[in-house]
């Protein structure tokens, strides 16, 4: 019934670009799957007299049966008037301005309708490319649901009436399973180049498929996300790699081109080495991070950079080997280089480089295990993720001379077993394999 309703509307044309007003009968949102506190912020905005709606992929998560992590709201106040209502709260942002309500470790983030303006508007500013560089013009719920990105996250709950407004195109991209953006795809990636990256994130997290005028620009238009302060893409790329489906979204992110401008390092090696040893090791770390995450269990952001750029630090490591540089400052060299280019791109905190940087050296320090050198690494506090990282490397099919058993064994005994262990090592262990070099893959031309 409510899908040849909807089909009705969009038979309209006039009406089919107009929110419509699903009454409660007619969707599945229910007040028990909402945050307390974003109810508490809609009530309070409600009573004195605004507007207040939960926007976005909350109202999308409920309409399809699945728990949001985030509630957002959407009010006709402006982010002083909110500040005034809760003292809990504070305004961040720049080139958008929005109100974060905080309820402990809950955070309710609240924006005031976007409007449209003119070049003259001070409030509004764009580069040359088209890009958003300050944007705080306010408008109605009809102006704000046109510049939301998908048709739907075009969602609005009101707790007044427990309706919901939304697009008819919306709620049948919802039931088709469908990612389609609202206004021209060209232009508003342009606008905001991360609406690229949400794009792909919601078709892995959905199992949606991306709409032919939405995905067209995708691949043109991914190196303007050089565009994108350093510090936002760190945020965005564990958005979309922690979020439980970071393998579907990596191949996605290949599929269109994602990955040479975020991380153009690894996309280098992926591309220029015949051995598809890494692209099997990436993948490996993000089914293992995928499973980490929904078995409950902790994930270090850490890690994930540690494995993404691990491709990038092998090969330079081994090309200053290669120069001249001795082995161990060959590859305190590469690890520095790399990191020294990546920020540029995505900015990685010190909190989180440092212990990237002890996971790749102690795969240096793993092999040496004479005397006293084993007891010592087992004790150092990076060597559980770098153990995991180790194993990583082994079942991508490096060749470690059983290391990684080695170490698996190490850890289920201790006392005189350990030391035997120790004993038992040859005083000359087998060196690593060094690995053939091979020339660089000729990418495929159209031509060709």
């Amino acid at each position: 019934m409510v899908v040849k309703w909807i089909k009705r509307w969009l038979k309209q044309p006039e009406q089919a670009h107009q929110l419509i007003s699903i009454e409660r009968d007619q969707h599945s949102v229910s007040r028990k799957g909402i945050s307390h506190n974003a109810l508490k912020v809609l009530y309070r905005l409600q009573n004195a007299g605004h507007e207040a709606y939960l926007v976005g992929g909350c109202v999308r998560d409920l309409q399809l049966g699945l728990n949001p992590k985030d509630f957002d709201v959407a009010t006709d106040a402006t982010p002083e008037n909110i500040r005034k209502l809760f003292s809990n709260s504070r305004i961040i942002g720049r080139r958008f301005r929005i109100v974060h309500v905080t309820f402990g470790r809950e955070i309710i983030e609240v924006t005031t309708f976007r409007g449209e303006a003119d070049e003259s508007d001070s409030d509004h500013k764009q580069s040359a490319e088209g890009l958003l560089l300050r944007d705080n013009v306010y408008g109605s719920l009809a102006d704000d649901a046109k510049r939301r990105d998908f048709t739907i996250n075009a969602m609005y709950y009101t707790a007044k009436d427990f309706s919901i407004k939304a697009y008819p195109q919306g709620m049948q991209d919802l039931q088709d399973k469908v990612i389609r953006i609202i206004g021209d795809a060209e232009t508003r990636y342009r606008e905001d180049p991360v609406r690229m990256l949400r794009a792909i994130r919601f078709a892995a997290k959905l199992g949606f498929n991306i709409e032919p005028a939405t995905e067209t620009p995708i691949n043109t238009l991914a190196p303007l996300l050089t565009h994108i302060a350093p510090a936002r893409l760190f945020d965005e790329l564990l958005k979309l790699l922690m979020s439980g489906q970071g393998r579907d979204t990596w191949e996605l992110m290949q599929k269109y081109d994602i990955v040479e401008p975020l991380l153009p390092q690894t996309h280098q090696v992926l591309n220029c080495v015949e051995d598809d040893h890494y692209a099997t090791f990436i993948d490996i770390a993000l089914r293992n991070t995928d499973a980490r995450i929904n078995s409950g269990k902790p994930v270090t952001p850490a890690f994930l950079y540690a494995a993404l750029l691990w491709p990038a630090v092998r090969e330079s490591a081994q090309h200053n080997i290669d120069m001249g540089t001795p082995e161990i400052p060959a590859w305190h060299k590469a690890m520095a280089q790399v990191l020294e280019r990546q920020v540029k791109t995505i900015a990685i905190p010190k909190r989180f480089s440092i212990p990237m940087k002890e996971i790749w050296d102690m795969q240096l320090r793993l092999p040496k295990r004479r005397a006293n050198r084993a007891e010592q690494i087992a004790g150092h506090p990076r060597f559980r993720a770098a153990y995991d990282f180790l194993i990583l490397r082994e079942d991508a099919g490096e060749q470690l001379n059983g290391l990684g058993q080695w170490w698996t064994d190490y850890q289920a005994t201790n006392g005189e077993a350990r030391q035997s262990m120790v004993a038992n090592l040859q005083n000359n262990p087998p060196a690593q394999k060094r690995r053939r070099r091979r020339p660089p893959r000729k990418r495929q031309t159209p031509e060709s």
